[in-house]
């Protein structure tokens, strides 16, 4: 994957740190909410082995308000200039479903675009990515955070995300989109029962020859499945993105980078 010159070989499985620089994200909203505390994580992900870094403004949590896309800039620009001062080397991702908020952030050095929405709620993302030439990172998801939970039904959840996976690859081929990244987007329109299915069977996402990303940290099919807190979910985490990367999966998204670095050198 080419991230604007820097070539990320998959052939190892890559870790994607998650740097929220939201007020409230499920597990770490507020935390890292200005300039100082953003950079003090920001080091620490990549002191863990943070292959990327990848920077969100607009909480993706169920039933999350809507944020002004001028928040959304407000809170990325200035932790962005400044992670890319400080840190040159580091590969930075937006997580953004917003093609405004998208090119804003590849102009000010970020390299990758993380849409969780895969290119379904900003009409203008596709042609956006593709007159950047940067790597996109597409994630199934039906309705927005606000809604998504209600949106469960499907006669079979890997077939649909498979199907939706297959027309948007089309779409953004026929653009001349060229480094794509599928995320099936575990917790996102998704029962319990119907996130382990996709689980269980993410191996037959390999179809479309593209990498694979994981993103299950601390979300609510880890604690609530074992029922204690965000907090106490690394172990569970770990477990799963251990079976994640036994199928093959190729890039984590995680908030804590020393285990999903352990989990993959050992399988190696």
């Amino acid at each position: 994957m080419n991230a604007r010159g820097t070539l990320l070989d998959l052939s190892i499985p890559k870790v994607m740190g998650i740097l929220n620089v939201t007020p409230d994200s499920f597990y770490d909203g507020g935390r890292h909410n200005t300039i100082d505390a953003a950079l003090a994580q920001a080091e620490k992900l990549l002191m863990d082995g943070a292959d990327i870094l990848d920077i969100g403004a607009y909480s993706s949590r169920p039933k999350a308000a809507e944020v002004p896309i001028a928040d959304e800039l407000n809170r990325i620009l200035p932790v962005l200039e400044a992670i890319t001062n400080k840190f040159p080397e580091s590969i930075i991702s937006i997580d953004t479903f917003r093609a405004e908020v998208a090119r804003a952030s590849i102009e000010a050095g970020a390299h990758i675009i993380n849409d969780i929405s895969g290119g379904t709620l900003d009409e203008h993302m596709f042609t956006t990515v593709a007159d950047l030439q940067v790597p996109y990172i597409l994630m199934h998801m039906r309705g927005t955070p606000a809604t998504m939970q209600q949106l469960t039904d499907y006669d079979d959840v890997v077939r649909h995300v498979s199907l939706f996976f297959g027309k948007q690859v089309a779409a953004l081929r026929e653009l001349g989109v060229k480094d794509i990244v599928l995320d099936p987007g575990f917790g996102f329109a998704k029962t319990m029962a119907q996130n382990y299915e996709l689980l269980r069977r993410v191996n037959e996402l390999h179809v479309f020859g593209l990498p694979l990303l994981g993103g299950i940290s601390r979300k609510s099919m880890v604690y609530k499945k074992l029922g204690v807190k965000p907090e106490d979910a690394l172990n569970g985490t770990t477990v799963l993105n251990t079976v994640l990367l036994m199928q093959g999966v190729q890039m984590l998204r995680v908030h804590d980078v020393k285990a999903a670095k352990e989990a993959i050198a050992l399988l190696q």
